[in-house]
């Protein structure tokens, strides 16, 4: 499994109130930060995820790199809809994120929801592309919304940065799936080696025992319930940890001879 520092840029210009994605442009790249964040940090338990936006007076950087969905929230919550976007800047501001992430052995990927006009030109798009690909950068654009103004130039975009296809653009028009299920079964997570980008803690393939192609609300249902299992077995972990470190004392000792005196058990 890859190990991988990714950092979400989310588009919150003011074309993000339209509601022609459910439940609003803006609500639906909530669900899908959620579904990314636990795809990725299940697909090795090592990665971090972090969080910035790239509308209103400038891109601003809401969560560095975690794996604490927590601080994600946070920053989802500290997020306000202003203005129009800043394409270019944004993704510099993220890859210099990546730059003072912690781990150097990390691969560095940004992902990218665009529902807003682009207004770069083509010629510092190829300049950027560039940069990302000598930095060894790959990049995820997710294109929605404004698909028929930003495709041309996005394809271009990702021709150049993509090293033996490291890159992805994924255009998704409107339609009865919601976003997140339509970049569920992208390319974005084909290499996750399951259509859910969800593995079991010894590394298999979850079975659902549901098709989420037929019933994705029940197959999410059970991917949460799954989490959830599993961080209550990390705390009984942590707690027999904790529990098996500290000293034991012979029965009755406690008691001693009235001085106070006691006797460790030896191990």
């Amino acid at each position: 499994m890859v190990l991988e520092a990714t950092m979400i840029i989310l588009d919150n210009s003011e074309f993000m109130r339209n509601g022609d994605y459910l439940p609003s442009r803006f609500s639906a790249q909530l669900d899908s930060v959620d579904f990314i964040f636990h795809a990725k940090t299940n697909s090795n338990p090592e990665n971090t995820v972090g969080l910035m936006s790239m509308g209103g007076d400038g891109p601003q950087v809401l969560t560095t790199l975690t794996a604490d969905f927590g601080r994600i929230l946070a920053g989802i919550h500290d997020t306000k809809i202003s203005k129009g976007i800043h394409f270019s800047t944004g993704i510099q501001v993220a890859l210099l994120a990546l730059k003072h992430r912690q781990n150097k052995v990390h691969h560095q990927r940004i992902i990218v929801f665009v529902g807003s006009p682009i207004d770069e030109d083509e010629k510092e798009l190829e300049r950027l592309a560039k940069r990302l690909k000598k930095n060894s950068v790959a990049i995820d654009l997710i294109n929605f919304g404004e698909h028929e103004v930003n495709t041309s130039k996005l394809e271009r975009f990702i021709s150049i940065v993509s090293n033996h296809d490291n890159s992805h653009l994924v255009t998704i028009p409107q339609g009865p799936k919601l976003l997140y299920e339509s970049i569920q079964y992208s390319p974005m997570f084909a290499e996750e080696g399951s259509s859910t980008g969800f593995a079991t803690a010894s590394g298999e393939d979850f079975d659902f025992g549901a098709d989420p192609n037929v019933d994705p609300e029940l197959a999410l249902a059970l991917r949460l319930s799954l989490e959830e299992e599993r961080s209550r077995q990390a705390r009984e972990r942590e707690r027999q940890e904790t529990k098996s470190t500290l000293p034991k004392f012979e029965e009755g000792d406690d008691r001693g001879d009235g001085d106070g005196d006691f006797k460790m058990q030896d191990k």
